[in-house]
């Protein structure tokens, strides 16, 4: 039985063909060893060495066929080791990605949907696959949404909020219920119980209501006062004083807006409506325009929601008026208006229970273009009825 050579010997003549130029026979006959036992020496020690190709070294040469790059063992091992690295990156990647995902749903206002986060996500380098399977969606429903982010439903809804906030602007009083029937003019059909969930969601509440939380103390002023209580002014359309009052008849109430000429005292424009709108304020306002045709006069009123709204906001400025608020609360600040209609109430609210609103209107229009108007002699005018005492003005201004 043949001797086996020692571990260093073999080592050395290892070291000496992984170094060497000369071919493996040459090697091998200065070794004193067969070219196969040399070559079997090179496999052991690769294998040993975690070696696949020898760096700095050369295949054998020969006739004898070239040893294989790579055991199977260590292209085993090298699988396994990326596998371990790619599963890794992927743990990584979910720990982000559930990270993300809870404080993205821990803000004030919680999100309504998460795609936007899987967008986020894919921008740094997270693969949209993984960030859905942790999620628990599909692919498709996020490409989905991306394709069109707001649906149609959405899309209608935001039109439709659009205009019932419009329309609660104008008029603060109405509720979902009269939103719904005020829509229905705009050409926009809607159920109650949708125009009731979207007001819900945007506080759009009547100011009529009294739950808790919902009540609206008035609004802020649209226009600084420019009277400062000095309800007097020296030639017609100068000052124009406005207000709304009401009264009940067995029928419901009735709603008078009057325009009052701050100089003669007349009532320069009115209306009367079974509704307190802001329809209200703009016919009364555009019937004293159209009688008096003013420029640059002054319309002072409170600050009630009829005034403040955009529809009287608009009047005011197409025909070049300048407004004034009071404070709230202040009764005073309107004194001027405030006595007229302590005087209607007096002279033909009180007077007798009404039964219709027609009957009160008709009683109201007779006492001011009749009593009031022609009849009802003041002292601030000199003994004279407000039609005489500007009739007077236009005959001084004339000469």
């Amino acid at each position: 039985m043949p001797t086996p050579f020692p571990p260093e010997f073999r080592r050395d003549v290892v070291a000496v063909a992984r170094s060497s130029e000369a071919s493996m026979a040459q090697i091998a006959r200065d070794f004193g060893i067969s070219e196969s036992c040399l070559s079997r020496w090179l496999k052991v020690a690769d294998r040993e060495d975690g070696l696949g190709d020898r760096p700095g070294g050369r295949r054998p040469t020969g006739g004898l066929a070239a040893s294989p790059a790579a055991p199977a063992e260590t292209a085993s091992t090298e699988e396994r080791l990326r596998a371990l690295e790619k599963r890794n990156r992927q743990l990584e990647q979910e720990n982000e990605v559930l990270r993300r995902a809870t404080a993205y749903f821990a803000r004030d206002v919680p999100p309504k949907m998460i795609y936007p986060l899987v967008g986020d996500l894919a921008g740094e380098g997270i693969p949209v696959a993984l960030t859905c399977r942790v999620l628990g969606f599909s692919k498709q429903a996020y490409y989905a949404w991306r394709a069109r982010p707001v649906t149609q439903r959405d899309w209608d809804d935001a039109h439709l909020i659009n205009a019932a906030l419009d329309i609660h602007h104008d008029d603060p009083e109405f509720g979902y219920r009269f939103i719904t029937d005020e829509l229905a003019s705009h050409g926009i059909t809607a159920g109650r119980n949708r125009v009731n969930r979207l007001c819900s969601l945007q506080k759009v509440w009547s100011t009529h209501a009294r739950r808790r939380g919902r009540y609206r103390q008035p609004g802020p002023p649209v226009h600084d006062d420019l009277v400062a209580r000095q309800f007097t002014a020296e030639a017609p359309n100068e000052l124009w004083l406005t207000d709304i009052t009401e009264h009940p008849t067995g029928e419901g109430k009735l709603y008078l807006c009057a325009v009052k000429d701050a100089c003669t005292n007349r009532i320069v424009g009115y209306s009367m409506d079974a509704r307190m709108t802001s329809a209200l304020a703009v016919a009364a306002l555009r019937n004293a325009i159209s009688l008096r045709k003013p420029a640059g006069t002054v319309v002072h009123s409170d600050r009630g929601s009829q005034f403040r709204s955009h529809a009287c906001l608009r009047v005011l400025r197409g025909a070049g008026l300048r407004g004034s608020m009071g404070r709230v609360g202040t009764c005073a600040d309107n004194a001027a208006m405030e006595s007229f209609f302590a005087l209607l109430q007096k002279n033909v609210l009180n007077r007798r229970r009404w039964d219709t609103r027609d009957e009160l209107r008709r009683a109201i229009v007779v006492w001011i273009e009749k009593t009031y108007h022609r009849r009802r002699r003041q002292d601030r005018l000199g003994r004279l009825t407000p039609v005489e005492f500007e009739t007077l003005l236009q005959t001084a201004h004339a000469a």
